[in-house]
């Protein structure tokens, strides 16, 4: 499916980053990953075959972004899709937010994106490339989330950037989608888990229970689950799709 494409990973070194590299590799992909932590990156690369180079970047430095995309031009000769997925997250009730928690989720969620998908846009542009993007958003990118106002403000921000980013490049065949994961079993949710716990004064236990009560599929999401979207989002199979954000939630939010 994916034979003579290269793609960069965001945030591919831990999580639901790693899932979509792993999928993507299986598909037959040639591999840029892309992560801050240079030690977890090059832990999850060497997983990887000569079709995969690791590359350090910060995805809130323009210049880092553009030295990674330089990296894996020089490596692979082009870049044929971008799967933004780089994130972070805090939690913290929405009156006692700091400046620095908010910025903290907007550097990463939204500037993160903003940057990668434009360095990419113009690579694809210059290169006359019909490429694709896939911005990693969230359920809280469709409904407002307790503890999470600053975080889903980020998200909120990559499905406005999507949807008209997509409109703009529409017409040179490029398609930009977005996907938005619920609860996804990773470390960041682990240590969601134990925030929103002592947020609302109820056991770790309990609130991974409630997330599943809210789930109709009766379960939390494995990282798999979205890479296997993603990889649709970023297939042919998708070609006339742009401008999306699909729900992998378990039916948490069906609209």
């Amino acid at each position: 499916m994916f034979r003579d494409r290269v793609v960069l990973v965001t945030g591919a070194a831990a999580g639901i980053g790693q899932a979509i590299a792993e999928a993507l590799h299986k598909a037959g992909a040639t591999l840029a990953l892309v992560d801050r932590d240079a030690e977890a990156l090059a832990k999850t690369a060497a997983e990887f075959d000569e079709r995969t180079i690791a590359i350090v970047c910060d995805v809130r430095d323009r210049r880092s972004v553009e030295d990674a995309f330089d990296q894996a031009i020089d490596a692979f000769g082009r870049v044929d899709c971008l799967i933004a997925n780089a994130g972070v997250s805090s939690m913290k009730h929405a009156l006692d937010l700091t400046d620095e928690d908010w910025d903290f989720n907007f550097d990463v969620n939204a500037k993160g994106v903003f940057l990668t998908n434009q360095v990419a846009v113009r690579h694809f542009l210059r290169e006359e490339n019909k490429g694709c993007v896939v911005n990693t958003a969230s359920l809280a990118s469709k409904v407002g989330a307790p503890y999470l106002a600053h975080y889903s403000a980020s998200k909120f921000a990559v499905l406005g950037w999507t949807q008209a980013l997509a409109r703009e490049v529409a017409p040179h065949g490029i398609r930009i989608n977005a996907v938005c994961p619920g609860f996804v079993r990773t470390s960041m949710q682990s240590r969601e888990i134990l925030w929103e716990a002592e947020l609302s004064g109820k056991t770790p236990d309990a609130v991974r229970q409630s997330w599943i009560d809210q789930t109709p599929l009766g379960r939390l999401a494995e990282p798999d689950d979205v890479a296997d979207v993603v990889l649709f989002l970023a297939s042919d199979a998708a070609r006339f799709m742009t401008g999306q954000a699909i729900n992998v939630t378990g039916g948490v939010y069906m609209a």
